[in-house]
């Protein structure tokens, strides 16, 4: 078994995401951490989004190797451990504007099976010996960044150029998606609240034919242009997939970066940072081996 990570800053002023590397218990994940829309600073200046993704980090790193309760228990807890941290902190945690927030994507892996875990828009997409690929998380936030994006879009259709003046158009919209926060109508996401339990994603499949498992948190998410042309069709996981098994996970993210600085203005490939931080986990395994090495 051969495991590659990378965790790249974007423009932010912290890297807000976090790799969890616990391979004595197998455990291996992606955090994305989200700062609230009201300003917090941790004692070493930290954001909200980084403090929550660190501290989801450790605590699936702080578990015993020999732990044999589900994934799905141990997010529980890591979110029940966040809230407690922000009123603490003194983060009033019945006003969502408030909250730190996390999406995350985690996996164990077991000799005969992979266990996940996934809340928000990390995802966990697999590659099998047969070429076959299987996106086996959804983005649960896709529907709610779609509506923003269309007013992105159509502020471009009327000639607005600048990320900033597109930005002031689409932050409205923005403000009003924290309060779909784990609720029917919205997205899911740690932030601390019981509720959030609610909408966790877990399961398992089997290791028969798997070749690779990809984790990625969405600074790394093929890009998609705009508007589509007829030979840019094609489901994007897939392509992604493709790419970092073809070429690695570090030459994918080099090849997504120099494609961002080459529209700094977030017109070509609407998205709201010019460059989000960018964290991923490329997992390959040895034709019928059990053996974690």
């Amino acid at each position: 078994m051969d495991i590659h990570h990378i965790s790249i800053q974007g423009v932010g002023e912290w890297n807000e995401d976090a790799v969890i590397w616990h391979p004595d218990a197998r455990i291996f994940g992606v955090v994305d951490g989200a700062t609230s829309l009201i300003p917090y600073r941790g004692p070493y200046g930290e954001t909200g989004g980084r403090l929550a993704s660190q501290l989801i980090k450790r605590h699936f790193e702080q578990l015993p190797a020999d732990e044999t309760r589900n994934l799905e228990t141990f997010a529980k807890e890591a979110n029940l451990k966040l809230g407690e941290e922000m009123r603490a902190s003194g983060i009033r945690t019945d006003r969502k504007s408030e909250l730190w927030t996390a999406a995350m994507a985690a996996i164990r892996i077991h000799d005969h099976h992979i266990e996940y875990v996934q809340a928000g828009d990390c995802m966990v997409i697999a590659l099998y010996r047969d070429g076959s690929i299987r996106t086996l998380t959804r983005d649960q936030v896709a529907h709610i960044g779609e509506e923003s994006l269309a007013i992105w879009r159509q502020g471009i259709e009327e000639g607005i150029h600048t990320k900033a003046e597109l930005w002031e158009r689409v932050k409205p919209r923005l403000l009003q998606n924290k309060e779909k926060m784990n609720t029917l109508e919205g997205y899911s996401v740690f932030n601390g609240l019981p509720e959030a339990e609610n909408f966790l994603e877990y399961g398992k499949i089997n290791r028969i034919g798997l070749a690779g498992l990809l984790l990625v948190t969405d600074g790394l998410f093929y890009p998609e242009p705009w508007p589509l042309q007829d030979d840019e069709t094609g489901n994007p996981e897939e392509k992604l997939l493709r790419q970092v098994a073809a070429e690695g996970l570090e030459s994918y993210a080099k090849w997504l970066l120099a494609l961002e600085q080459d529209d700094p203005e977030c017109i070509r490939y609407p998205r709201f940072k010019s460059s989000d931080d960018k964290t991923g986990i490329w997992i390959t395994f040895k034709e019928n081996s059990k053996d974690f090495t």
